[in-house]
């Protein structure tokens, strides 16, 4: 009845598909069913079809179905323009400026619908002294927009109609074999967009997909366009890579294929000294258990993991010209940060958060008096406990510590009160007593 209904009011009839049968993979060759794709992308797809359109369930989402893994979302390319996806759908907005598209909300659920889209020839596009395009925004047909994605097995297209796959660039062969393969030549499209090379490795250590020879041979030397990308971005991939749920096999693959240097500066270094890098291993090992056991985690926690021990030699190395120890955190704080901001844009919104789990490491130390308790009463405790725990787990602090407040926190008040230890806090700053008014400063005291 709704399809009905949407065909008279656009007046048009779903078109044919445009590829030869060579490109078409019956669901009887690969098994992906269309109980498979979430309610909101099949509610797209077929009201977008019902109106006329092509709709399909594409990049991502098509490749981990095939290797049978649970999409984190579904998108959805289209013929229709926006504002024809608009016209379709009640809950529907477009975003973006340059680069339109559509978020369809269902519940909870948003799927986000494109239009295809064609790659702009070398010679009419806009790029910068190094070849990065820099305006990309033209529509196309299906076959155009399939040719401007970026790896083969990101370029297949889902019909959950027909429970068909379309496929232009031998994608699904390339999943088979569990090669992640370039489209093109991979000299030309790193040099049209060098996040690419990230987003190629990022992707082959997250599915274990081996990267073809051709695809991984000019990463090496084309690397240092990587900066030449706006700081903003570079962030973005990178805290896709960092969220992933495989940080760890990540970053390894980034030193292996030396990509390591200038993602995070002095990153390379902090990966060769053994404690700093026991400890960065440890802090991306725990992120990846978080996201496979669906817990919350925190950016500004793992960037503050990664940029530790950058900031405790930078801390200690103040201390030692005759700084004192706070003044000379704060000095560390702020200078490791000015200089990562160079590099890598990370936003100032995190500086508050990893600020306070550096500034909390050294009152773990105090366990004398009232401090154990106002520290425990803080809201960013339980982070920094965390924090300190992966300092001990890397052997930078005694172990001990972190069994003391672990117990600590969880004791009786009897039992803490027998815990605590010597109070070695220094002596304590004479308060200054206050003199009350006499008779005549009272009499020129304001009246409520």
């Amino acid at each position: 009845m709704i399809k009905r209904l949407l065909k008279k009011v656009f007046g048009k009839a779903a078109p044919k598909s445009e590829v030869g049968a060579e490109h078409l993979i019956s669901f009887k060759e690969h098994k992906v069913s269309r109980d498979g794709i979430s309610y909101g992308a099949k509610r797209v797809t077929d009201g977008l079809q019902a109106a006329g359109f092509k709709a399909f369930v594409v990049g991502g989402a098509v490749r981990d179905l095939l290797l049978n893994r649970q999409p984190k979302d579904f998108d959805v390319a289209t013929n229709a323009t926006p504002e024809e996806v608009r016209r379709v759908f009640r809950r529907a907005r477009i975003i973006g400026r340059r680069f339109r598209l559509v978020h369809v909300m269902f519940g909870e659920e948003t799927v986000e619908v494109s239009t295809f889209r064609r790659a702009v020839d070398a010679v009419d596009a806009e790029t910068d002294e190094h070849g990065r395009i820099l305006r990309d925004n033209e529509f196309g047909d299906q076959q155009q927009d399939a040719e401007r994605r970026d790896f083969t097995a990101n370029a297949l297209f889902y019909d959950p109609t027909t429970q068909e796959i379309l496929d232009y660039h031998n994608g699904y062969a390339d999943i088979l074999a569990n090669t992640l393969r370039m489209i093109g030549d991979p000299e030309v499209r790193y040099r049209e967009d060098p996040v690419r090379m990230l987003r190629a490795v990022r992707l082959s250590a997250k599915l274990g997909m081996k990267l073809d020879q051709a695809t991984a041979a000019p990463i090496f030397k084309m690397k240092e366009l990587l900066s030449n990308v706006p700081e903003a971005r570079l962030f973005d991939e990178m805290l896709k890579l960092l969220l992933s749920g495989h940080a760890l096999p990540c970053i390894k693959k980034l030193r292996a294929m030396d990509l390591h240097h200038g993602m995070l500066p002095m990153l390379d270094v902090i990966l060769e000294q053994p404690m700093g890098e026991k400890f960065v291993m440890l802090a991306l090992q725990n992120t990846d258990q978080r996201i496979a056991e669906e817990k919350a985690t925190s950016p500004a926690f793992l960037f503050g993991a990664l940029l530790w021990h950058e900031v405790l030699a930078t801390w200690k190395a103040k201390q030692a010209t005759g700084e004192r120890p706070i003044a000379a955190m704060h000095a560390a704080m702020d200078e490791v940060l000015e200089r990562q901001r160079v590099q890598l844009a990370i936003p100032r919104r995190y500086d508050t958060v990893m600020k306070e789990l550096w500034l909390l490491q050294p009152r773990f130390e105090q366990r004398g008096g009232q401090r154990p308790m106002r520290l425990l009463a803080l809201p960013r405790f339980r982070a920094a406990y965390d924090f300190l725990l992966l300092r001990c787990q890397s052997g930078e602090v005694d172990t001990e510590l972190g069994t003391w407040w672990e117990e600590f926190q969880h004791a009786s008040d009897e039992r803490r009160a027998e815990m605590l230890l010597p109070d070695t806090g220094g002596p304590k700053k004479r308060r200054r007593r206050t003199k009350k008014p006499g008779a005549a400063a009272q009499a020129e005291l304001p009246i409520d």
